[in-house]
């Protein structure tokens, strides 16, 4: 394959495209790729149009540059696509998610992957990714997609079970969280080998090792000794309690589990350093930087800082063009041989047939080849099944169109369930699908 052709979903994701452009152009067999641009906005879609001819001259790379607001135009015989869109956007989607639930007692650190902001995510998404996979089946059927959309498990989930395309969901946690303990440790990050496998944003590291040696009795007298960062004692507690470290951060695992925001229990949220609302401060600060890159564009002389990422999606563009085998972590269904038509038995053996896991996936030209895990400790199954609950009942109101799933996810939910009652959780979805109105599929939205 030369000069692959790449569909960037959603490339009014300023910052992020920029990310990614730079990844895949600096390697020079991809330097000549064919990139189609799309996205709704156009004047989002111009900006980021300007940022990749602006990164092309800075690596030194000649692609083919398309810019369009066409979708189908930029499927048309994609070898790649990448997606990051946002359906709802920041305002109104992501801020109805905070706002409405507070109004109930319920408060909300991320909510973009499970609770009841995550399961109003994925009602708004899913539908548009599988509306964009029926063009793909048409238009490039052979293509990979790659995934970054949150939420993540419940995106590829609800996927599989409705289209053939290949599907593989990417993160950046595992290998963030990596280099953050690296540095709590003073140890390099390159000199540190791990295995980490669970479910996304509740993997774990099975393994955490330098010069063979397991890092986890010092991780341990970290955890024991108080002396943590201070945005991360929600993870190094759930050390302590479990003895394996998660990959996904502390403000995002907070909302994962009943223990850290509770009705009634402020101390926790000052214990644990629980930041509330961070989410919307984070939109804030995105929607700022877009407007200093874009005042950035406006003067050709300003310099363009490019640099690689910790991003998989250029690698694994990268070793399917030129056959270079990499590991790269891969949210896909869980049974082997995922992307490639199925198989028997799973990759984790102790977590469901049907659930979305994230795990190390070889890839060469062959493609993304999952590995198989095993039997994860007893208590990271156990845990990562309270978050499956969820995931699998909205995936079932999607897939069904049976409304009363959405309830029964709300209701399994543990951070929800440790804040309101079920009468709350029921009014709370009433008033949630209600103010999405047709963001949400016509068969879920809030009855009359």
């Amino acid at each position: 394959m030369t000069n692959p052709k790449i569909a960037f979903i959603g490339a009014g994701s300023t910052v992020f495209a920029k990310n990614l452009l730079g990844d895949i152009l600096s390697f020079p067999e991809l330097g000549g790729a064919d990139i189609r641009l799309f996205d709704i906005n156009q004047e989002r879609l111009d900006v980021t149009e300007q940022v990749a001819g602006r990164v092309a001259r800075t690596v030194g790379a000649n692609p083919r540059v398309t810019a369009t607001t066409d979708r189908e135009r930029a499927l048309d015989g994609a070898d790649f696509v990448i997606n990051m869109i946002q359906v709802g956007g920041y305002k109104p989607a992501t801020v109805t998610d905070f706002e409405i639930p507070k109004q109930y007692g319920l408060r909300q650190t991320i909510a973009d992957t499970l609770g009841i902001g995550g399961i109003m995510r994925a009602l708004r998404t899913v539908p548009v990714l599988l509306d964009m996979s029926r063009d793909m089946e048409r238009l490039c059927p052979d293509t990979l997609h790659l995934n970054y959309v949150n939420p993540m498990a419940m995106n590829i989930w609800g996927l599989a079970r409705q289209t053939k395309i290949k599907t593989v969901g990417l993160c950046h946690s595992v290998q963030h969280t990596a280099e953050e303990l690296a540095h709590d440790l003073g140890i390099p990050v390159e000199e540190i080998d791990y295995l980490a496998a669970g479910i996304n944003h509740m993997a774990f590291y099975l393994k955490f090792e330098h010069q063979g040696q397991s890092l986890y009795p010092r991780l341990m007298e970290l955890a024991n000794s108080g002396q943590i960062p201070e945005g991360n004692r929600v993870r190094y507690e759930m050390l302590r309690r479990l003895g394996y470290f998660v990959t996904e951060s502390s403000e995002h695992f907070a909302e994962y589990v009943p223990y850290f925001i509770k009705a009634g229990r402020e101390d926790l949220i000052e214990r644990f350093n629980v930041p509330l609302d961070e989410y919307p401060r984070r939109c804030e600060s995105n929607l700022d930087g877009w407007a200093e890159l874009k005042t950035t564009l406006e003067d050709p002389e300003a310099p363009l800082e490019v640099k690689r990422s910790v991003e998989y999606g250029s690698l694994i563009v990268h070793s399917m063009v030129t056959g270079q085998p990499r590991v790269v972590y891969g949210n896909v269904m869980n049974s082997p041989n995922a992307l490639q038509g199925g198989g028997a038995g799973k990759l984790i053996s102790n977590l469901p047939d049907e659930c979305c896991v994230e795990l190390p996936c070889l890839v060469d030209r062959q493609g993304v080849q999952p590995t198989r895990i095993g039997t994860l400790p007893p208590q990271l199954a156990a845990l990562m099944q309270t978050n499956i609950n969820v995931q699998a009942l909205t995936v079932e109101a999607l897939v069904t169109g049976n409304r009363e799933h959405i309830y029964h996810a709300a209701m399994l939910d543990p951070h929800t369930a440790a804040e309101l009652d079920l009468d709350q959780i029921w009014a709370l979805t009433d008033e949630l699908l209600k103010q999405h109105g047709d963001f949400v599929p016509s068969q879920l939205q809030a009855a009359d």
